[in-house]
């Protein structure tokens, strides 16, 4: 029996609902000196190590494409990841600009399922579509070296953003980006916005904007629940 995309949409609504009572809930330790420097290095050291997290990413602005056809424009992506390379997510996406609907996307150790726009069946990725929810969240080749290469660091303050938070400001770069985001955001250097907690200093919202031919999109990231153990399992297909 094919694995219909239902069931991810009905596993995404489980883990919206769940984040809520995620990091904010959390006692806080001793926080961390308020040095951009610190924060950032004991945040690369932190996020380097995460095993597994909640994600939610939202895109307002122009369109940015899951496929080489520039059919599909991604809205919204829900999801888990589990280290080493296991991740789930339910997208949100806007079909030839009109149409909205869901698709979910499974990846495990380096193959990835897309389900059907049109049978809501999973499918092996088929060619040109680019968009793997493993990668979208690396710890190790993507958030460590991120955060340890940030330039242009700067400690803004402490803020509430789901709880008290140090916000730090600083540059992406455009490699690291690229990782971080599945292969969305290319070719660019990205200022970016990052809420962490003060005693751990793992990351619990971004926010940045993206330019390509002109239009500009702006992005908004949500991590929560790290630690939490996620049953990600590759959806059954007939041959």
């Amino acid at each position: 029996m094919r694995t219909s995309v239902r069931h991810v949409m009905v596993a995404a609504v489980l883990l919206v609902a769940s984040a809520s009572c995620g990091d904010d809930a959390e006692p806080e330790g001793e926080p961390l000196a308020a040095d951009a420097t610190t924060i950032v290095i004991a945040s690369s050291d932190a996020m380097g190590d995460v095993t597994s997290v909640r994600f939610e990413l939202e895109r307002s602005g122009a369109p940015v494409y899951i496929d080489t056809f520039e059919s599909l424009a991604l809205d919204k992506m829900v999801g888990r990841f589990s280290a080493p390379s296991s991740a789930d997510a339910a997208l949100t996406v806007t079909v030839d600009e009109n149409l909205h609907t869901q698709l979910g996307a499974v990846a495990i150790e380096g193959t990835v399922w897309l389900s059907n726009p049109v049978t809501g069946e999973f499918e092996a990725l088929p060619p040109g579509y680019d968009i793997d929810p493993s990668t979208f969240f690396d710890p190790e080749d993507g958030w460590r070296p991120l955060l340890a290469e940030l330039q242009d660091v700067q400690l803004i303050g402490e803020e509430d953003r789901g709880g008290r938070r140090y916000h730090i400001r600083g540059v992406a770069p455009a490699d690291r980006m690229e990782v971080i985001t599945a292969g969305l955001v290319q070719d660019q250097d990205v200022p970016i916005d990052f809420w962490m907690r003060r005693d751990t200093a793992l990351v619990t919202a971004a926010e940045f904007s993206t330019t390509f031919d002109g239009g500009v999109t702006d992005w908004v990231l949500e991590l929560s629940d790290y630690g939490d153990v996620f049953d990600i399992t590759a959806p059954a297909i007939d041959d």
